[in-house]
């Protein structure tokens, strides 16, 4: 099974080189550019990416954190950040799609490879196990709904309200899901396998 990584960068070298030093970090992924927006629709219509690397400052009609905003209402991937811009105002704004990283500015391969290691590592290793599938099946539409938002990072509150249920209701949830799934009560078992098996998760 190939990752799918899609680049979205509007300068052809700077894609160029994070594409060069993918294919010589990693064996099984397949690489996408796209230098506008427009090439992301495109792509986003047919294609279901497991990694996206995004610039921040497109020239185009949005940016970059508003185009992953729109994206991540609609699919599941892991998503980084790739940009100049250093300030905290920037930073802050991209929390509200939960990006796995945020790499600053001029690139080099070792900066590169350290910004996305950890993230293509967990997406290769979610291809190992292939009892993962069926042990989602056994969950509840409602119980999958919960691990989803879990995946995306909020927190017991957050999904409680979100789902008009009470937090008292959510973490009897989350001990359910991990009985099923046969996870250890232990701190952040479940969201490790919800984020690691979150490709899986809305299919």
């Amino acid at each position: 099974m190939e990752i799918k990584v899609l680049i979205i960068e509007d300068e052809m070298i700077i894609a160029r080189f994070i594409e060069q030093h993918f294919y010589s970090f990693y064996e099984n992924i397949q690489i996408n550019i796209a230098l506008s927006v427009e090439e992301v629709d495109t792509y986003m219509q047919v294609q279901q990416p497991d990694l996206v690397l995004c610039d921040i400052q497109l020239q185009d009609h949005c940016d970059g954190i508003d185009l992953m905003v729109k994206y991540k209402a609609e699919k599941q991937f892991a998503l980084i950040f790739i940009t100049s811009f250093e300030s905290k105002q920037s930073i802050d704004r991209t929390t509200a799609v939960n990006p796995d990283n945020y790499i600053i500015k001029p690139l080099n391969e070792s900066r590169l490879y350290a910004g996305t290691h950890i993230v293509l590592q967990r997406l290769l290793n979610t291809y190992t196990d292939p009892n993962a599938e069926m042990n989602l099946a056994g969950l509840t539409s409602s119980e999958k709904q919960v691990l989803v938002l879990i995946a995306n990072g909020y927190t017991t509150k957050y999904i409680a309200d979100k789902l008009c249920l009470s937090p008292y209701t959510i973490k009897n949830t989350r001990h359910r899901i991990c009985r099923k799934l046969s996870l250890g009560e232990e701190n952040n078992a479940l969201l490790t396998w919800a984020i690691k098996y979150q490709h899986i998760l809305e299919n």
